[in-house]
């Protein structure tokens, strides 16, 4: 028989003693046409680095935000019909899941009927229920404004307070409504309204990535001047109802779509082209 040949395999433990890793080897291939691993004393070329992000919330960028709502709504005010702080803190909390048209049909009537927060503290909660049903989740809202205006004669003599900390004790009452309230009716500069149109927007514009409306006030009050808080929330409310609004933004119509990237823009819509399919 003939003998067996012997293996010229190295034992696997010897084999790759036998290959030391190299930075070379290990080193991924240059682009197309260069030599795929780098000769004797070349220093190797960095790899370019990804486009830089835009700065979405630098000065420059701000200030153009700001200019372009200063020149479209320069007298941007609060669309809720009131004579007073109390008319205002009632048609803002009933504005909730209303819009401000159909509240405003309904507050002349009822602030006719009981004007004062004791009128309202007296009510018995059926009787409101009955006044402001077409402004939606109206058991709520009436239990709300009746604790509310008995809080107030209670613990306020009849008045609405001044401060954010105040505000929030009564009855129905968030910080967007306190800030509604206190930036509208006393120019107290407290925060940012944070509603559905300024929520909307602040994300479109990448100003804030934040889930809830209290946070992402407090990405605004970090990028927004003080002296602009009252006015910003009114002019991008606005901005929200004509121009940027929720499922058709009309794009054409925007002095900011030069630089906004929303993920929804729309292309080539305007009022022009909404009126012509109207």
């Amino acid at each position: 028989m003939p003998g067996k040949l012997k293996s010229t395999k190295k034992p696997v433990e010897v084999a790759r003693a036998s290959r030391p890793l190299s930075r070379e080897r290990l080193a991924p291939a240059r682009g197309r046409g260069q030599e795929a691993h780098a000769t004797a004393g070349e220093t190797a070329t960095p790899r370019p680095k990804g486009k830089p992000k835009t700065a979405y919330t630098s000065p420059e960028r701000l200030q153009k935000i700001f200019a372009a709502l200063d020149k479209l709504f320069p007298q941007a005010e609060c669309a809720l019909r009131h004579d007073d702080a109390f008319q205002l803190l009632v048609a803002t909390i009933l504005s909730a899941q209303c819009t401000d048209e159909r509240v405003n049909k309904v507050t002349p009537g009822l602030f006719q009927k009981f004007p004062t927060p004791p009128d309202f503290a007296a009510l018995a909660q059926p009787v409101l229920e009955g006044e402001i049903r077409s402004t939606g989740f109206f058991r709520n809202k009436a239990k709300n404004i009746i604790g509310m205006a008995k809080k107030l004669v209670a613990d306020f003599g009849g008045q609405v307070p001044r401060t954010m900390e105040e505000m929030l004790t009564l009855p129905g009452v968030a910080r967007k409504t306190a800030n509604v309230v206190l930036g509208t009716a006393y120019g107290i500069p407290t925060g940012i309204v944070v509603d559905t149109h300024v929520f909307r927007i602040a994300h479109r514009l990448k100003l804030s990535n934040q889930k809830t409306p209290e946070k992402v006030e407090q990405d605004l009050i970090k990028l927004v001047p003080q002296e602009r808080w009252i006015s910003f929330g009114h002019q991008v409310i606005w901005f929200g109802r004509k121009i940027c609004q929720a499922r058709k933004p009309l794009c054409a119509d925007c002095p900011l779509e030069s630089i906004c990237d929303a993920r929804d823009k729309t292309v080539g819509e305007s009022r022009e082209v909404e009126k012509s399919r109207s």
